[in-house]
């Protein structure tokens, strides 16, 4: 069940970026394009938390998830959808999107001097291939 989950949302994430400079193509402004997701977004998880039960689940969730999964919400859903918006409209998507793929180097570095994760051999050689790659996309 997690490989099809996998490649599940390999195939949305890779087909979201070819939607979004379509319209990022036909919008005059960034600002408007990252406005609209989100509203769409919003009403969307809403709706399902709504018809699934869950939405009750949000009053029971403690003060410090709530910090941190709007520190999340601000970080991905809000000030790093407008730059890679702004990215991708003034760039190729072919090279955009494995451009700003490479954020998985900052939640390597994040992560281990936040989280206590250990920095491993395997991990820094991971690292390196993604520095490879990156420098053959650009």
């Amino acid at each position: 069940m997690a490989v099809f989950f996998l490649v599940l949302t390999i195939i949305l994430w890779g087909a979201a970026p070819i939607f979004d400079k379509i319209g990022l193509q036909n919008t005059k402004s960034v600002m408007t394009a990252t406005i609209f997701r989100g509203l769409i977004v919003g009403m969307l998880i809403l709706l399902i938390g709504i018809f699934s039960g869950k939405y009750k689940e949000l009053f029971s969730m403690n003060s410090k998830a709530m910090l941190f999964f709007s520190l999340s919400g601000l970080c991905a859903g809000v000030l790093g959808v407008f730059t890679f918006y702004k990215f991708l409209s003034i760039s190729e998507t072919s090279k955009a999107v494995p451009l700003a793929a490479t954020y998985p180097l900052v939640t390597a570095l994040l992560s281990v001097a936040f989280l206590g994760e250990q920095l491993t051999v395997v991990r820094i050689a991971g690292t390196l291939l993604i520095v490879a790659g990156v420098w053959l996309v650009k």
